[in-house]
């Protein structure tokens, strides 16, 4: 998959994708976000990698973008890589912790939803142009921590809850994603965040008012 450049000249925004399969553990905190983090990505080491912080209803710099809540996804020392802006329950993808318009990496926008599975298109962007046709679909169940991204006919990336001898190892606030060769895995943790992040609450205005995680 090719990774997102900003320009020609400058590095690409986002790492340069392994080859091999990588699994992550994803840890939600039951505080959040009172006490820190909504989500703690961790690699196989138990390290912790990345960060998924909840904000709060916020207008826009950019003005076109309107308000809405905010995310960002961190790195293990907190700077921003990607930030989301959910408005009218339609989330965009940022560069680094700008919330322009110019900087929109994808938008997510829902294909289909029941009580039992949810369908988003992400839809990249190439400057002020975004392709017409949509570059990934996430398939899955939010509330059972389940997501399958897929690009075309191949499988990028999966999360599911941890299973030993088909039970649950954890309950619902620690799940793993696998993400498969030739991906970028902040491009898929953040296409993730969109996944989990969405509101199943009323909108009041322009803000949406839901705590991350359904």
């Amino acid at each position: 998959m090719t990774t997102i450049m900003s320009t020609e000249q400058e590095p690409p925004i986002l790492p340069v994708a392994c080859g091999i399969p990588v699994d992550y553990e994803i840890t939600k905190s039951p505080l959040a976000p009172l006490t820190g983090p909504d989500l703690t990505v961790h690699a196989a080491s138990g390290n912790v990698v990345y960060k998924i912080d909840g904000g709060c209803c916020a207008a826009s710099p950019s003005s076109s973008c309107g308000r809405g809540r905010t995310k960002a996804l961190c790195d293990a020392a907190g700077s921003p890589l990607v930030s989301f802006l959910l408005r009218n329950g339609e989330w965009r993808a940022f560069k680094g912790d700008s919330l322009e318009l110019k900087d929109t990496i994808f938008t997510v926008r829902k294909a289909s939803a029941s009580a039992s599975k949810v369908e988003l298109d992400v839809y990249l962007r190439d400057g002020n142009v975004e392709d017409p046709k949509p570059s990934f679909r996430l398939k899955g169940n939010p509330f059972r921590r389940s997501c399958t991204i897929v690009r075309e006919n191949t499988i990028v990336a999966q999360a599911c809850l941890l299973y030993k001898l088909r039970k649950f190892v954890y309950w619902r606030h620690k799940f793993r994603l696998t993400v498969y060769p030739g991906n970028d895995h902040i491009l898929v943790i953040a296409m993730l965040v969109t996944f989990f992040g969405g509101s199943r609450r009323a909108e009041m205005g322009n803000c949406i008012c839901c705590i991350f995680g359904t």
